[in-house]
């Protein structure tokens, strides 16, 4: 099981609606139909998307094993510390991409909804998860907190059995 909980993955998965809708308005705003084309793109932002959320929620899962931080401190720490890799990983995706929606030739009408959905689910998922994210994982972790019974006190040994 992945990172031994059922919530993180939960965690990671809940940045996928970002990308979709990134990409879906993008397609709308510029008045280009949802090809299978466009679908592909939706696929690759699967991927990129979740690797982000991935790095995050792992570097907080490890400072909070490691350095012993509560939740709260150790995706603040992780937002903070994976900022960079993930805007550069993001901004690398959506540069690449811009080729594909500015692109002119033969094919280029092809290639143009994937251009799009990429750019518009990057640019879109990029700003929301790096909000969301770390909320749902400081409110899936009070909800295992809540559902797992208090660990029990270590009995006491009587005073004569030392």
């Amino acid at each position: 099981m992945l990172y031994e909980s059922l919530l993180h993955p939960i965690t990671i998965l809940s940045t996928l609606p970002s990308a979709g809708i990134g990409a879906l308005l993008a397609l709308r705003l510029t008045n280009t139909p949802f090809t299978l084309i466009a679908l592909l793109g939706l696929f690759l932002l699967i991927g990129v998307v979740m690797k982000n959320a991935i790095l995050m929620i792992d570097f907080a899962l490890v400072a909070q094993r490691r350095e012993g931080l509560s939740p709260l401190r150790a995706i603040y720490k992780a937002a903070r510390m994976r900022l960079r890799p993930i805007l550069m990983t993001n901004l690398a995706g959506l540069l690449g991409a811009l080729p594909l929606v500015l692109g002119s030739g033969d094919g280029a009408e092809m290639r143009q909804p994937l251009g799009i959905a990429i750019v518009g689910g990057l640019a879109v998922s990029q700003l929301l998860t790096l909000y969301t994210t770390p909320v749902v994982y400081l409110y899936l972790d009070r909800l295992r907190a809540r559902r797992e019974p208090a660990a029990p006190a270590p009995a006491a040994l009587p005073q004569g059995e030392h």
